[in-house]
């Protein structure tokens, strides 16, 4: 069984590590999210977490993402708290003998995670935080893994 790694963290991401120099992974696909300004409105942005829940329901993810690819490495981590314009918000890596597996297993993992793992954002816009919405795009992009 391949090896999963999730973890929060609260200060800014380390670079990323070289993962997968195992011998067995000829691939490895990562994939950095960052926080953006949407056409000059976001002057921060704040994630909260449900500790304890938010880390398994990543492990969760990552097992079934374990379950339909041959992966040999998974590594969610995600920032919570104050980011600025620019800050690295996720990381998920995943290392697989082949490209394909890494790549569909690293899509399925942000399009599962942005839907299903209990992180809540706020965004400072105009000097005033407001709540961010469930977006139906990430709803239908996490629904395209669960079909038939």
């Amino acid at each position: 069984m391949s090896a999963i790694r999730v973890a929060i963290e609260t200060c800014p991401l380390a670079p990323a590590r070289a993962l997968g120099d195992d011998g067995a992974s000829g691939a490895r696909v990562v994939f950095s999210g960052q926080v953006r300004d949407e056409q000059g409105k976001v002057q921060a942005l704040f994630l909260e977490h449900y500790p304890g829940m938010t880390e398994a329901a990543m492990e969760n993810i990552a097992r079934a993402a374990q379950q339909r690819w041959p992966v040999n490495l998974i590594e969610i981590i995600h920032r919570v708290g104050e980011l600025a314009v620019g800050d690295e918000i996720v990381r998920v890596t995943v290392c697989a003998a082949h490209r394909q597996a890494a790549f569909e297993a690293c899509a399925f993992l942000m399009d599962v995670l942005k839907s299903e793992v209990p992180l809540w954002k706020k965004v400072l816009s105009g000097g005033v935080w407001h709540w961010v919405e469930a977006r139906d795009d990430d709803a239908r992009a996490a629904a395209r893994w669960r079909a038939p």
